[in-house]
């Protein structure tokens, strides 16, 4: 009997679950609200005490599903009022434009949804700038604006549509202007001026800080009006002044078992240029030339004289044109050239040179040309004188045999007309090694005599630098009996100082 009785206990308790979900999911239960049996019946202790347990786990259970509903309802309330106050939020952030088109003053239209503006354009002031004029049909593209793309190809739609949108703004806000003229309230000259900026400053004598204004307004007219131009004076002559001193020494023991003897070879050059500065004088060409050089070397072999005198030349070069075309120059050219000091042969007291023993004069007319590498590393000049006089002069015809300087026995100078051509070429080979190359030649149709004269300069720094020096010559004017026949040559090599100033 108890079995049953348990039985159907449990079977109402069931009934009274559904019963009671029923209910809630209807609204219609409350939860102050109880249950009271339609009939009373007979139960024993225990049955009833097992009734009301099950009776309150149904309640909790209920309870606890009605409040979890009631919760996600009020979330979902929650979130959807959350979501309208942030719409509203980013709805004042971003004020809608209630204008679509504007009409600009040529009777065209500009349509918001067509071009992609700024939104702080629309908020910055208008301010009056300059007066311009604007093209409907204008179109921008990279290529017809003058970019240069560096040999690469590549799209310049970007730049294009950057270039379209800022004239399509320009366009816009002066057209505005000119509609509403009265939205204006400067222009560039006339803007307020910017609030005051100070700056410190140190004064390490007192050992105090000052404070000093800074000036912010540099369209100011007093700063304007006070400003200093600094005035540019090109100078007519522009001077080049060139100096080295070479040498070269060997020493050998008296026991060297090879032999020989010691020597000590000096070189000097000095060179001082003058030419007409062209930038002031563009249609002139006016350039002179004094370089002396003097080379020493000891002579042991010489029992008269300890040393002689390997190198001695002084030379003036003058040239003066005229400009014809482009880099050509109608002109005309001097050169004239002799050595200072006496020279003997060794052992004697035989003079072979001294001043103006030999000696020559040049003087042509014709056109000059010179040019000068884009990068300013190589210059090139080249004279042509189809009319030419040169003359060769011997002072001391009677100590020394004139004919070997080409003039005539008996005769102090010769003179003949024919052509000359001078050549020079000047190269920056590397920032440390320069090469000079100097060709002349002359001729009167019977003889030729030309110069090539090369230096290589090595520089090691802006002092120290090591010289090599080829001087070929020909000259079959007059006769000669060495195994080199008409043709000479003069090679230095040396080691020493250099210095190299300009004045322009």
């Amino acid at each position: 009997m108890k079995h049953y009785t348990l039985r159907l206990t449990a079977i109402i308790s069931i009934l009274a679950c559904f019963a009671l979900l029923t209910m809630a999911q209807q609204g219609d239960f409350d939860e102050n609200s109880s249950i009271v049996p339609q009939e009373e019946t007979a139960l024993e202790d225990d049955e009833s005490e097992l009734i009301d347990e099950n009776y309150h786990h149904v309640m909790d259970s209920l309870l606890r599903a009605d409040s979890l509903q009631r919760d996600s309802i009020h979330r979902a309330d929650s979130m959807h009022r959350a979501d309208s106050i942030r719409a509203e939020i980013r709805k004042r952030q971003k004020p809608e434009i209630k204008i679509i088109t504007v009409t600009l003053g040529d009777s065209s239209t500009i349509n918001f949804d067509s071009i992609q503006l700024r939104p702080s354009l629309m908020f910055m002031p208008l301010i009056f700038e300059r007066q311009e004029s604007f093209d409907n049909d204008i179109t921008y593209y990279a290529d017809s604006i003058g970019i240069d793309k560096q040999g690469f190809n590549y799209d310049t739609r970007f730049l294009d549509q950057l270039s379209r949108n800022n004239y399509d703004e320009r366009r816009m806000r002066y057209n505005m202007m000119l509609n509403n003229p009265q939205l204006v309230t400067y222009n560039l000259d006339n803007l307020p001026k910017p609030p005051k900026q100070y700056e410190i400053e140190a004064d390490p004598t007192t050992r105090k800080l000052k404070l000093e204004e800074t000036d912010t307004d540099p369209l100011a007219a007093d700063i304007v009006n006070d400003l200093e131009v600094p005035v540019i004076k090109m100078r007519n002559w522009l001077h080049t002044v060139d100096g080295s001193l070479q040498f070269s020494q060997a020493y050998i023991s008296d026991n060297w078992y090879q032999g020989g003897n010691n020597n000590l070879n000096i070189l000097g050059n000095f060179l001082w240029k003058v030419a007409l500065n062209q930038n002031a004088h563009p249609n002139l060409l006016f350039e002179n030339t004094i370089q002396y050089k003097i080379g020493l070397s000891s002579a042991p072999q010489d029992s008269i004289r300890n040393y002689s005198i390997s190198e001695d030349l002084l030379q003036i070069n003058t040239k003066f044109g005229y400009k014809a075309i482009r880099n050509w120059f109608y002109s005309a050219t001097m050169q004239f050239k002799t050595q200072l000091f006496n020279n003997y042969v060794s052992n004697t007291n035989d003079l072979s040179a001294s001043f103006l023993t030999p000696g020559e004069l040049n003087i042509g007319v014709g056109m000059t040309y010179g040019t000068k590498s884009k990068n300013g590393y190589a210059t090139f000049d080249l004279s042509i004188a189809p009319l030419s006089y040169n003359l060769k002069i011997c002072r001391e015809n009677t100590r020394v045999d004139p004919t070997t300087m080409g003039v005539d026995a008996g005769r102090h100078v010769k003179g003949d007309v024919g052509s000359n051509l001078e050549a020079k070429l000047t190269w920056a080979i590397t920032p440390s090694i320069n090469w000079t190359s100097r060709i002349y030649t002359f001729t009167n149709y019977s003889y030729v005599q030309g110069d090539w004269e090369n230096t290589f300069n090595f520089s090691i720094n802006k002092y120290l630098s090591t010289q090599f020096y080829l001087h070929l010559r020909f000259d079959n004017s007059t006769e000669t009996a060495s195994d080199w026949g008409n043709w000479q040559l003069k090679e230095i090599l040396s080691f020493g100082l250099t210095y190299h100033f300009s004045i322009s």
